[in-house]
């Protein structure tokens, strides 16, 4: 069974295994409490739309990264179209 986004290719965005582990956690985290905060329905679970958030490229190192927080845009346009609000 192959997996999409291949780990390969998260890990050409985040350094290693084991942040990346933490960065999905807390950026789905953040996801599921915006959805639940402002009633919105995801078509997809938190941690499938955080992984392909960072597969995308929207990740970046916040010791790279100023005026981000927790290393993706402080905008949640990502998060508005996964709920089909545009």
């Amino acid at each position: 069974m192959m997996l999409y986004p291949a780990m390969n290719e998260l890990l050409e965005q985040v350094p290693s295994r084991y942040q990346l582990v933490n960065v999905v956690a807390a950026r789905a985290r953040k996801i599921a409490a915006k959805a639940e905060r402002e009633d919105l329905m995801l078509e997809d679970k938190p941690v499938s739309i955080a992984i392909r958030e960072i597969a995308e490229g929207h990740w970046k190192d916040p010791e790279e990264a100023a005026g981000m927080e927790e290393g993706f845009p402080e905008e949640e346009h990502l998060i508005q179209g996964e709920a089909g609000i545009e």
